[in-house]
């Protein structure tokens, strides 16, 4: 079997803003915040109260599920808020940096003469086993189930997404000795995929299985590499790893410090300029954009357009991203939009659009919708931009009346939200389609888990 994976069916959205290769250090001042909303399905316990003094890398709250599981703060500095919704729910943990950036000695470690149980307990005590996902649900890894394969997408395919050749540079070393240590954890290999004409670090890294990957969005979404590579069955379990957060794990291994330093690409055409910073996971959106950004009817996200999260100006940025886009907000409407041809919006439809024309044309897309909520008409457009061998809209409507049964046989287990982004964007029933799976893999967790 081939070890190159290449798709046909997908879609890329060519967008106005990409990041120069520069980049600024942002200093660890200010408030940061760390949201039990970014780990899906935990339920926080709190361990510092408000007034606690911590350092970066000691704990903030553990898993109501799983106490081993620690969700560590990002800087040293005092604990001043803990916001809380309905039923007290814990929203967001809030810590005033003391600009110093202590952090708590967890001591270095050589993977290469540690066990698989040694270094599932390191991840844990220091606050690293969060960085470590499941498929199926999406989730943080079940620690008492072993995976038949650990993934790792180093290709970036969504629009704007950050550069890893470029954001990764220098990190051989932390990254190497994270693949030593979180190959142990299973018993069967470790699949590393990275594009095909780039220049990855990767490429020479000892350990990992590497595929070169080619194609449209979303040929760099985890799920798409993992059917084309060792898809998942009923009752199995793959691991999934992001590169950023290879580097944390490494540089803890190497260094005994809980580092959550990321490289942040800004992107989008409100910004002045946009480039990368170095920013610490949960800082202020306002100090990471701060006098770069056009405030004028600017939609700010954390995360890529198609699948990231809006934030505002005081809010945070999300504990795994690694990109914040800025685009105009689309609050404006347009005098017969639905009747004129249309030159400067992509669809995948040729019907008064223009966008197959200039494959290589950049876009400034608004957030519009371009249309009202309705029932799902069937169209057949999903199949076009969506690579897995599964029937979409079936799965949709399969989640939205809550067939388990169904929702098993029609593949369930192998997709996340993100895998959805795009057929959400060409809808033209306006369906909030990572929404719907996202509601459909919590349900068969809660009930087949």
């Amino acid at each position: 079997m081939s070890k190159d994976i290449r798709i046909k069916k997908g879609l890329d959205i060519k967008l106005i803003g990409e990041a120069e290769h520069t980049t600024t250090d942002i200093s660890t001042s200010g408030v940061f915040a760390i949201k039990p909303e970014d780990f899906h399905g935990i339920i926080p316990k709190v361990i510092a109260k408000e007034g606690t003094e911590v350092k970066a890398g000691e704990a903030l709250f553990f898993s109501k599920s799983d106490e081993r599981i620690l969700f560590p703060s990002p800087v040293s500095g005092t604990v001043t808020e803990i916001v809380r919704g309905e039923r007290r729910r814990v929203l967001a943990m809030k810590i005033a940096a003391d600009g110093k950036q202590e952090y708590k000695d967890f001591g270095k470690q050589d993977p290469s003469k540690m066990s698989s149980e040694e270094i599932k307990k390191h991840l844990f005590e220091s606050g690293c086993w969060p960085f470590i996902k499941q498929r199926p649900f999406d989730v943080v890894a079940n620690p008492n189930q072993t995976p038949k394969a650990i993934f790792v997408s180093a290709y970036a395919s969504a629009p704007l997404a950050a550069d890893y050749d470029y954001a990764l540079q220098g990190k051989e070393n932390e990254i190497q000795t994270a693949l030593t240590a979180i190959s142990k954890l299973t018993d069967g290999k470790l699949h590393v995929s990275v594009g095909k004409n780039s220049n990855s670090i990767f490429s020479g890294m000892n350990g990992i299985e590497l595929h070169k990957v080619s194609g449209p969005h979303p040929v760099g979404n985890v799920s798409t590499q993992i059917a084309q590579i060792d898809p998942i069955n009923k009752g199995e379990v793959v691991w999934v790893v992001t590169p950023q957060d290879l580097v944390v794990i490494g540089e803890l291994l190497l260094t005994g410090k809980f580092n959550i330093t990321r490289t942040i690409a800004l992107t989008g055409s409100k910004f002045e300029k946009p480039s990368y910073i170095t920013a610490v996971a949960g800082a202020t959106i306002s100090n990471l954009v701060k006098g770069n950004l056009q405030n004028d009817n600017t939609r700010t996200i954390s995360g890529n357009v198609l699948s990231g999260t809006q934030v505002a100006q005081d809010g945070f940025l999300g504990y795994y991203d690694n990109q914040i886009m800025a685009i105009p907000e689309g609050d404006d409407y347009e005098f017969f939009g639905w009747n004129k041809p249309i030159f400067n919006k992509i669809s995948t439809s040729r019907a008064l659009t223009f966008s197959w024309l200039t494959p290589k044309k950049k876009y400034d897309l608004n957030t519009n919708t371009n249309g009202e909520h309705r029932a799902f008409v069937v169209t057949g457009s999903y199949e076009q931009v969506f690579p897995l061998d599964i029937y979409p809209m079936q799965l949709l409507k399969a989640c939205m009346y809550q067939d388990l049964d169904e929702m098993e046989a029609l593949g369930g287990y192998e997709v996340a939200p993100e895998d959805f982004a795009l057929t959400e964007f060409i809808c033209v029933s306006k369906q909030p389609h990572q929404k719907i799976i996202r509601e459909g893999l919590d349900l068969m967790k809660q009930e087949l888990g």
